[in-house]
């Protein structure tokens, strides 16, 4: 039997030099995009924004939201049943002061917060998610919003 489907927003969060806005994750060890699974009859870009002000502390009126860039599909456990989750990756433009984890009411598992360069991005040894996140930022700077998301591993 395939396991239940959970859907998942998340932003690419770039600054104004496109730096990208990653949280480490101490369950697990890695740096991953901000985001998280869609509340009931909830779209999208509405969870993106909900889950930067739950999580980051972005106030609504701080952010630039895109289009949707990039898609993953991918099995794993969440509440120790698999699932499969299927996230929507969308672009969004933010200042690094519109971070306030004083005012993120789920902060989860988020141990740190950083803002890293395409360079820290393809030089770590850090588990970075999704895979493909530095090249997927150098295409957008070389040749803008894809027409159609990329589809990541």
């Amino acid at each position: 039997m395939a396991p239940p489907l959970r859907p998942a927003a998340r932003v690419i969060a770039l600054d104004d030099d496109d730096n990208v806005l990653l949280r480490y994750d101490e369950n697990g060890g890695f740096w991953a995009t901000p985001g998280g699974s869609l509340d009931s009859g909830e779209d999208y870009p509405t969870a993106v924004r909900r889950e930067l002000r739950e999580e980051l502390g972005v106030d609504d009126a701080q952010v630039r939201l895109g289009a949707q860039i990039a898609e993953r599909s991918k099995i794993h456990q969440v509440g120790g049943h698999d699932v499969r989750q299927v996230e929507k990756y969308y672009l969004a433009h933010l200042a690094a002061t519109a971070i306030n984890p004083a005012r993120a009411t789920q902060p989860d598992t988020t141990r740190a917060r950083r803002w890293w360069t395409l360079d820290e991005l393809r030089d770590t040894r850090e588990t970075i998610y999704p895979l493909g996140l530095a090249n997927l930022i150098a295409e957008i700077r070389a040749a803008g919003v894809p027409d159609t998301p990329v589809v990541l591993r």
